[in-house]
C-alpha cells in the first residue's frame, strides 16, 4: 500500500542541506495578505538557506497585470527560483492527474515541480487536493498556510 505524503503544521527538520520550500497559489496569496504563519515559513526557509520556489504556472493563477498585483510582486521578490512547466514536468503532472483522478492541473504541476526538485515542502492552503496528487511520495511534505 502506498504511503501518503505527510501534512505538517511545522517545518520539518531538514538536516543541514539546502532544501526547497515550494509555494503554490494559495501560499502566494496568503503571503500577499501578510499571513503570519506563511510569512514565518518563508522566513525560516530563507534563514536556513533553503530554496524558495514558485512554479511559473502559479504566476498565471496569482497575477492579473494590474496595480492590485503589488502585494504578490512583493512576495515574488523573495523567491529564488521560478521553474517552468516544461514538457517533462507536464508529463509528470499528467500522470499525477490520472493516478489521482483529479482535474487540478495547476496543483499537479506544483507537485511535479516538487518531484523534479527531488522533493521538498509544499506550502499550500489546499492540503487535501495536493495530498491526493502527491500520494506515495514520501519526499514531499505538505504544510498548511
Amino acid at each position: 500500500m502506498a504511503t501518503r505524503p505527510r501534512a505538517t503544521g511545522r517545518r520539518r527538520a531538514l538536516g543541514g542541506e539546502s532544501h526547497s520550500l515550494i509555494l503554490d497559489s494559495g501560499a502566494v496569496i496568503a503571503l500577499s495578505r501578510n499571513d503570519r504563519r506563511a510569512l514565518a515559513r518563508v522566513a525560516d526557509a530563507l534563514a536556513a538557506g533553503d530554496k524558495v520556489v514558485v512554479p511559473a504556472i502559479v504566476l498565471a493563477e496569482t497575477l492579473r497585470g494590474r496595480p492590485a498585483d503589488a502585494p504578490v510582486h512583493r512576495v515574488l521578490r523573495k523567491v529564488n527560483r521560478f521553474p517552468p512547466a516544461d514538457e517533462v514536468t507536464c508529463r509528470v503532472a499528467a500522470s499525477l492527474l490520472e493516478a489521482a483522478g483529479s482535474s487540478s492541473t495547476v496543483d499537479a504541476v506544483v507537485v511535479a515541480v516538487a518531484i523534479g526538485l527531488g522533493g521538498g515542502v509544499i506550502l499550500t492552503s489546499d492540503v487535501g487536493d495536493l495530498m491526493l496528487l502527491a500520494d506515495g511520495r514520501p519526499e514531499i511534505v505538505l504544510a498548511r498556510c
